[in-house]
């Protein structure tokens, strides 16, 4: 927890025993720790210069003690703080001087053609990292350059609260590996969906920028990173559609499986539309199925916020126009 600051595991663990315990000897925390003394000691005397920790002067002997953490650890983070913002300093200052060398500097500002297999892979992993708000992708079952497993910056982009959508070809499920991946971002509450046919690969960071890879004749990998808000927009759409259309999945933990929900009402919901259409009212709906009234009026609530309508009147032309009538 404490290596953003520049602290390694043993250093924390170190300073950690010191301020649960007080005034310790080396040999202690050598002991508690199940290390050499030798690593103790070199790494109290880099915790001293930090100034993290001193010698007790109210014990004889070589006790230390853990400086407040309050103050001491505030200090390490206020210097960290300042070293960030001097990088985004130095970051600003060579964008600068990239564009300013560059002949189509603007036009190379919204759209940039990355070739290579290693470069597109870095500008994926890139893409992801600069992300804030959201990742959204389509997922081809043939990667180019780059495939789903390949991706070590989700977890990093999670952890920093960046979420994922992410819409999965069919095929692509047969993968190597695909459901060791799967399960692995689903843990950290990516939202996958599942379709017969995805359009492109395309990754999508804050509806701000797009890489979309260039489906070249069997020569080198390449793809299109995309800045400009008038390119960005269409691509936004196109990864909406095929979400839309796409069925979630969830995986079963304790079978290891995915399992496709269904996207839309359920036998029950279809009964309760066709009735509701007809004119019934909820009571008579409740009755003719043998249901409680509150779970009609749940279903009925629950099938408007898939919906996205607020009447029920409106419900009942999505209901037709999406065919949900249709259903057996």
């Amino acid at each position: 927890m404490l290596a953003a600051i520049g602290l390694d595991d043993v250093e924390e663990r170190v300073y950690r025993l010191l301020v649960t315990l007080g005034a310790v000897e080396a040999d202690d925390l050598a002991r508690r720790l199940g290390t050499t003394g030798t690593t103790v000691e070199l790494t109290l005397r880099a915790l001293e210069q930090r100034g993290l920790i001193a010698r007790a002067a109210s014990h004889s002997g070589g006790r230390w003690v853990a400086a407040p953490p309050g103050v001491a650890l505030r200090a390490l983070v206020n210097h960290q703080r300042h070293e960030l913002e001097q990088a985004e300093v130095a970051v600003a200052r060579l964008t600068a001087a990239y564009r300013a060398d560059a002949t189509a500097a603007e036009l190379h500002d919204l759209v940039e053609v990355i070739v290579g297999a290693e470069a597109v892979s870095q500008r994926f992993l890139q893409i992801q990292l600069g992300a804030v708000r959201e990742v959204a992708a389509l997922v081809t079952r043939t990667p180019i350059a780059v495939s789903g497993g390949d991706n070590e910056a989700e977890e990093t982009a999670a952890a920093r609260g960046v979420e994922y959508r992410i819409v999965l070809e069919r095929d692509a499920l047969d993968g190597p590996d695909m459901l060791h991946a799967l399960t692995e971002g689903m843990s950290r509450d990516e939202k996958v969906r599942v379709a017969d046919r995805v359009p492109t690969k395309l990754i999508l960071a804050d509806r701000e920028s797009a890489l979309v890879p260039l489906l070249a004749d069997g020569s080198e990998p390449a793809a299109l990173l995309v800045r400009a808000s008038g390119l960005v927009e269409p691509l936004v759409a196109l990864f909406e559609s095929a979400w839309e259309s796409a069925s979630p999945l969830r995986i079963v933990p304790e079978e290891g499986v995915l399992v496709e929900e269904q996207l839309g009402p359920d036998e029950i919901d279809v009964r309760i539309l066709s009735l509701l259409l007809a004119g019934l009212t909820d009571s008579s709906i409740a009755k003719s199925l043998d249901l409680g009234l509150r779970t009609v009026q749940r279903r009925v609530r629950g099938l408007m916020d898939l919906a996205g309508v607020t009447t029920r009147m409106q419900l009942g032309w999505h209901a037709r126009d999406r065919g949900w009538l249709t259903r057996s």
